[in-house]
């Protein structure tokens, strides 16, 4: 009988173990080794999907377009720091259960480990899928977001200690999102040459070439492809360097009308930027106008600026990106050619 009733308590105990085991799984989304992460995707039920990828030169889009580092760290670091509040309770399970189904963004997280770990020895590296959980919208207060793990039954409130808000936000399946605003990277040692055209003045464009590591230019007008025998120096060098970091502030192409942009790119251009690096790659960046108002209520009121006089659009042929850009970070590289020669 005492054999009988220990075997009965020992399964009791078991069982609670696996139940305990099983409801601390449901509610670990944390993700302690961040940097073993090596892919992360998400999607929605509108069909819009994401996936980043860490590569050796940093985080990337669908394999293909270059993810803003930062961006992707902050979510990592959201996944790092990401705690459970509590179960959902029984009064609001039903419709929360029926949110997550409607609206809820799939997350996959992938890492890298190996088959075979034998102390600071590790063989046959493989990337594995670690987690996979569903984000839903907030909570009333606005300082959880509702999570459930693939295949659990029961929804949390995940957090984070000691920020006052929601994290729903930070998994987004939109590419824009993710997307890096730097358009040019390029370090004075990588540059080969750049061209800049004055689309209404074409008198003022050059080319200057980087003719060796020594710091030697050629300087020459595109009109005529006269040589400038003397400049300063400086100036060009400052010119230069300043491709080392140039950023615009937005991307518009599922912003703007469609028939907006098309008659932004039918008009003259300002400006057109060529960069081209020590590999031969060439970068090309368009810039036109950008008009504060309407041309009727330009033509209405006479004392209205009618040309925004702090933000300019740009294209970018590559990957047809039209964008906004600001007069205040691209200022530098748009001087005139004679801005750099020196007077006699």
């Amino acid at each position: 009988m005492l054999i009988v009733l220990l075997l009965v308590v020992g399964g009791i105990l078991l069982t609670g173990q696996r139940d305990s085991t099983l409801r601390m799984k449901e509610a670990d989304f944390t993700v302690r080794d961040t940097a073993s992460v090596s892919k992360i995707f998400m999607a929605d039920k509108n069909h819009h999907e994401v996936t980043l990828t860490r590569t050796a030169s940093g985080w990337f889009i669908n394999d293909s377009i270059k993810a803003s580092n930062r961006k992707v760290e902050f979510l990592l670091s959201t996944l790092r720091r990401l705690r459970v509040k509590a179960p959902v309770s029984k009064a609001s399970f039903n419709n929360v259960v029926t949110r997550l189904s409607s609206i809820a963004v799939k997350v996959e997280i992938y890492r890298r480990t190996y088959r075979i770990h034998m102390g600071a020895i590790h063989w046959f590296p493989y990337v594995k899928r670690s987690k996979v959980f569903y984000v839903g919208d907030v909570t009333q207060n606005n300082l959880g977001t509702y999570m459930l793990m693939q295949n659990a039954q029961q929804p949390y409130v995940a957090y984070i200690p000691g920020f006052r808000g929601f994290v729903s936000s930070r998994f987004s399946p939109l590419v824009d999102d993710w997307r890096s605003h730097v358009l040019f990277h390029k370090e004075l040692s990588s540059i080969r040459s750049v061209q800049l055209n004055f689309g209404k003045t074409p008198e003022k464009s050059f080319r200057v070439t980087v003719e060796d590591a020594m710091g030697n230019y050629r300087l020459a007008r595109l009109t005529g492809h006269k040589k400038v025998e003397r400049y300063d120096t400086l100036k060009l060098l400052n010119f230069l360097t300043s491709f080392h970091d140039l950023r615009y502030e937005s991307r518009l192409n599922e912003i703007l009308p469609k028939k907006e942009i098309d008659s932004v790119m039918r008009s003259p251009y300002l400006y057109k930027l060529q960069l081209v690096d020590a590999k031969g790659d060439t970068t090309v960046l368009k810039m036109f106008k950008k008009n504060r108002f309407p041309d009727a209520v330009s033509k209405a009121y006479d004392e209205l600026v009618p040309v925004d006089l702090d933000r300019f659009y740009g294209y970018v042929p590559k990957t047809h990106d039209f964008i906004l850009l600001q007069y205040y970070s691209f200022d530098k590289v748009l001087h005139p050619i004679n801005y750099y020669e020196k007077k006699r």
